[in-house]
């Protein structure tokens, strides 16, 4: 096989370089092996637009795209996103329960200095006049706040991937030596990022094997 492919993409920025990996995991996960994906990049209707990516060149390309989703920084900004929109959830919590403890007051209206009062028509005596506004108030608050925990707890389940739609697929099909290999490579990978770790841990030793 000739070298020609894999140097183009060596010298790529590093977003484009990012994106072909994207686009050749997605070519993985879909069930090419490295050398179909090779085959496939070199026809100018492809994906590559008839750019070459070596069979080598995809397999670290590929190496590096599960190396990025199984970095622990993003599990780490998952979190800390996570905790910040529950602290959320809590405020608006605690605004609900204050808006509803108004509304449970009763609200005597004034004009002018005066408590305004009327004939109550069932006891025949002169009572205040209660101000409905501020129940109004309140239950547009509480709309306000219920909007604000639905668009809250939208983001939750994006950030936790539960929105993903389900694919039903009525095709049965087997497990197959590239995902076997792709297996293999996201262990790798996890390894990899593990060991990195227990080197922070033990006080830095930077080689690594």
């Amino acid at each position: 096989m000739g070298t020609g492919g894999p140097v183009p993409y060596q010298r790529r920025n590093k977003a484009a370089r990012a994106e072909l990996a994207e686009l050749l995991f997605d070519l993985r996960i879909q069930g090419l092996s490295f050398y179909a994906i090779d085959a496939l990049s070199q026809d100018p209707a492809g994906p590559t637009g008839g750019q070459r990516v070596a069979a080598t060149t995809a397999r670290d390309l590929v190496r590096e795209e599960i190396e990025r989703r199984v970095d622990p920084k993003v599990d780490e900004y998952r979190a800390l996103e996570l905790a910040r929109l529950e602290a959320q959830l809590e405020r608006l919590h605690n605004m609900e329960a204050s808006v509803r403890r108004v509304m449970g007051r009763k609200h005597i209206t004034v004009s002018n200095g005066r408590v305004i009062k009327a004939i109550n028509p069932d006891t025949g005596d002169e009572e205040p006049v209660e101000d409905d506004s501020f129940i109004l108030q309140a239950v547009d608050r509480l709309n306000r706040i219920e909007e604000s925990r639905r668009r809250t707890s939208e983001s939750i389940r994006l950030l936790l991937g539960l929105n993903m739609p389900v694919k039903v697929d009525a095709t049965v099909t087997e497990t197959t030596q590239q995902d076997l290999e792709l297996q293999e490579m996201i262990r790798a990978a996890k390894a990899k990022v593990q060991l990195e770790e227990q080197h922070i841990r033990d006080g830095g030793d930077s080689t690594t094997g």
